[in-house]
């Protein structure tokens, strides 16, 4: 027994203490980029977004993702939000909605580092999409684009970041957020198998 267990252990520590196999190059060290990235993760038919109220709002609501040839598409419905207003929503680059205010869901999903824009008219972010208008009584049945994305896979995964809904539109011009406002409500992207 004594035998079999000196074996193993000295297995062990001789595989801990190989060098990488001939030809190979050690791994290189994880980047600030890398650690904030998306796991990697193979392409899914579909995903599920739950909102939950920020900042004091009322705003919550549920969005179905797909993807589609160019990107992924967004439908759903939110409530809770001012009557018969235009209100921004966008994808964000950290899956983490705990912060009162959302702001822990971090700034817009911007993988190639552009200039914040509007969907189909040049330069934007990933995470951008056109603005839900709420109707009266303050619902917004949505159906937005998010273009040049993915639900899982590659740099641009959305999967496991974070959808949040401001409290006024996005502009589409100012920089680098559209001056869209306090965050009202915020879900992660969660994949459905």
């Amino acid at each position: 027994m004594k035998t079999v267990l000196f074996a193993a252990a000295t297995a062990l520590g001789l595989a801990a203490c190989a060098s990488s196999p001939s030809g190979g190059t050690a791994a290189a060290p994880a980047t600030a980029a890398s650690a904030t990235a998306a796991p990697t993760m193979p392409a899914v038919r579909a995903a599920t977004v739950t909102l939950a109220p920020a900042s004091g709002s009322l705003v919550s609501g549920k969005l179905n993702a797909m993807p589609m040839a160019d990107g992924v598409h967004f439908t759903g419905e939110i409530g809770g939000l001012t009557r018969g207003a235009a209100h921004a929503i966008h994808v964000h680059e950290t899956g983490n909605c705990s912060a009162a205010d959302a702001s822990s869901a971090g700034g817009h999903f911007n993988p190639a580092a552009t200039a914040h824009g509007k969907v189909g008219a040049g330069a934007h972010h990933a995470g951008d999409m056109d603005n839900l208008t709420a109707d009266a009584q303050g619902v917004a049945r949505v159906s937005v684009h998010a273009g040049g994305v993915t639900l899982g896979g590659g740099a641009r995964n959305i999967v496991g970041r974070a959808v949040v809904v401001h409290a006024a539109p996005d502009d589409y011009r100012s920089q680098p957020a559209g001056n869209a406002g306090a965050r009202v409500a915020c879900g992660i992207i969660t994949a459905v198998r």
